[in-house]
């Protein structure tokens, strides 16, 4: 379960944010989750609530944003929303396509005290 891994690295991004930023605790985590990036929001949150315990986010709360994918055509130049990876151009159909966004996870915010 590599989720554990993630939330461990995550939980050490919060504590170096909050030691440059000379906070005392963090009430809020948000982060993106790319819908095809492999991580299971479940099991995120789960060891999350778990290792959170005796850090500076043992009071955070944590809202996960679940990204869809977006690719755009490199052919037509326009932008899709895709349902399923068919790295397929919803107006054109090229195959001719960009990955934008949905195969990552980022944090995105922090708030501290």
């Amino acid at each position: 379960m590599h989720e554990y891994s993630i939330v461990q690295a995550l939980l050490n991004q919060c504590e170096d944010l909050a030691k440059e930023h000379h906070a005392q605790r963090i009430t809020k985590v948000v982060i993106k989750i790319g819908q095809y990036s492999g991580v299971e929001p479940y099991l995120l949150e789960t060891a999350f609530d778990t290792f959170k315990e005796k850090t500076i986010c043992e009071e955070s709360e944590l809202v996960m944003n679940i990204q869809p994918l977006v690719i755009v055509c490199n052919h037509c130049g326009k932008e899709s929303i895709l349902e399923k990876p068919h790295y397929l151009c919803s107006y054109c159909e090229s195959i001719h396509v960009r990955l934008l966004d949905g195969e990552e996870m980022m944090l995105m915010s922090l708030e501290m005290e």
